[in-house]
C-alpha cells in the first residue's frame, strides 16, 4: 500500500524487506552495510558474475538480475516494501555512450515501473549533483535549480538528469513514492573500479599528478552519504531533493592533502585548459584503440571549468545528515587503497580482478 502522505515518518522495525540495486558499487556497498547494521532485511539485485567480495560476510539475500530486465526487477520486488535504487553506470567516458543511458535511464524507467506495481511504500532513488545547476557568482549550489537534459555535459551528466526528471514525473504524474538524494564527490573505502574521483586519489598518491587545474568540487564520505540514504528513507519528503554533500574543495588543496597523508610534495604546476584538453584528446584517442578507460576525459575538463560547490543546508535540516572532514574521507580511502594494492602497482590483490562493470 503506498504512502498517502508525502510528509509521513517511517518506522520500520526490524521486520522490513528492502531492496537495493548497485550494492556491488561505492555507494550501493556503503548502502547495504548500513541497512544491514540497522537490523534490516536487505535484498541485493545483482548481475550474474558482478564481482560481490564488497559484501562477502554480509548478512543480506541476492536476487539474481539485472534492472534493465523487468521480468528479473519485478522477481526481485516480490515482498517488499522500501526500495534503495543506487545503481548508476559513473563513467565519464565510454565507447558507446549508449550502454551510459541504458543502465540510468531506461533501468531506472524499469526499477521505477515495477516497484509501484509491486507497492512499494517508499523508494529512495540515487541522483546525483551533476543534476543541479551551479551559480553564476560561484557560491555553493542548492537544491532549487535543476539543469535540463540539454545543459548536460556529456553522457553520464545528462543521463543522470534524464533519470531524475523522469522520477519527477512518476512522483508528479503516478503518485510514485520516492525521494531524491543528490550525492556529491563520495569518496572512501571500497572504491573498487575506482570512480573518477578515485582514480585522481590513487594516482596522486603514487605521485603520478604534475599538476592541477583550477578547479573545486565537494566531498562526502561515502558512509555519510549511506547515512543519508537512510535518513531520506526515515523523514524525507515524496518528490523532494537532497545534496548529500560534504565540503568544497580546491583541486590543489586536495591534492596537497593527499600528498601530505602519503609523505609526498604536492603539485605545484597549474595546467593551462589547453594543455588539459590537449591531453584529454589525445587519451580518449588511446582509449578507443585499446578500450582502457582514459585518465581524463574532454568532458571531465569541460565540467572543471567551474567550482563545483554544493551546500547540504537542506539535508541537514530537514533530515539531521551531518558529514566529517573532508580529510578523514581522504585518510579513509587512501588507507583502502593501499590495503587493496592500487597504491604499489598490485590493484586487485584482495579483490581479485583488476576491472569491475557498473554496479547492476
Amino acid at each position: 500500500m503506498l504512502v498517502s502522505n508525502p510528509h509521513a515518518r517511517i518506522d520500520m522495525g526490524n521486520s522490513a524487506q528492502i531492496l537495493i540495486t548497485g550494492a556491488t558499487g561505492l555507494v550501493g556497498s556503503a548502502v547495504a552495510r548500513r541497512l544491514l547494521a540497522e537490523g534490516l532485511a536487505v535484498r541485493a539485485l545483482v548481475r550474474p558474475g558482478s564481482p560481490r567480495f564488497l559484501l562477502d560476510g554480509l548478512d543480506l539475500e541476492y536476487a539474481s538480475g539485472d534492472m534493465r530486465d523487468a521480468s528479473s526487477v519485478r522477481r526481485a520486488m516480490t515482498g517488499v516494501r522500501y526500495v534503495f535504487h543506487v545503481a548508476a553506470d559513473y563513467r565519464l567516458w565510454a565507447r558507446d555512450p549508449g550502454e551510459i543511458f541504458a543502465t540510468n535511464v531506461d533501468g531506472t524507467r524499469i526499477v521505477m515501473q515495477e516497484a509501484k506495481g509491486a507497492g512499494v511504500e517508499r523508494i529512495v532513488y540515487t541522483s546525483s549533483v551533476a543534476t543541479l545547476a551551479l551559480r553564476d557568482d560561484g557560491s555553493p549550489a542548492d537544491e532549487s535549480v535543476g539543469l535540463t537534459v540539454q545543459n548536460g555535459v556529456g553522457a553520464y551528466k545528462r543521463s543522470k538528469i534524464a533519470a531524475e526528471r523522469l522520477v519527477e514525473a512518476m512522483v508528479a504524474n503516478d503518485k510514485l513514492p520516492a525521494v531524491i538524494v543528490n550525492p556529491s564527490t563520495p569518496i572512501g573505502p571500497r572504491d573498487v573500479k575506482p570512480t573518477p574521483t578515485g582514480r585522481i586519489i590513487v594516482e596522486a598518491a603514487r605521485g603520478r599528478m604534475p599538476g592541477f587545474l583550477d578547479t573545486g568540487l565537494n566531498l562526502v564520505h561515502v558512509d555519510d552519504v549511506a547515512e543519508g540514504h537512510l535518513a531520506a528513507l526515515k523523514r524525507g519528503t515524496i518528490g523532494e531533493r537532497y545534496i548529500l554533500g560534504g565540503e568544497n574543495v580546491l583541486l590543489a588543496d586536495m591534492l596537497a592533502e593527499i600528498a601530505r597523508l602519503v609523505g609526498r610534495h604536492p603539485p605545484r604546476w597549474r595546467i593551462p585548459r589547453a594543455v588539459a584538453m590537449t591531453v584529454a584528446y589525445a587519451a580518449e584517442t588511446n582509449a578507443r584503440l585499446t578500450g582502457r578507460a582514459p585518465f581524463t576525459t574532454l568532458n571531465g575538463i569541460r565540467m572543471a571549468d567551474h567550482h563545483m560547490f554544493f551546500t547540504a543546508a537542506k539535508a541537514e535540516r530537514d533530515l539531521g545528515f551531518r558529514a566529517r572532514p573532508y580529510r578523514a574521507a581522504l585518510e579513509d580511502a587512501i588507507g583502502w587503497f593501499e590495503a587493496a594494492g592500487y597504491l604499489n602497482g598490485k590493484r586487485g590483490r584482495q579483490a581479485g580482478k583488476s576491472t569491475y562493470p557498473p554496479s547492476a
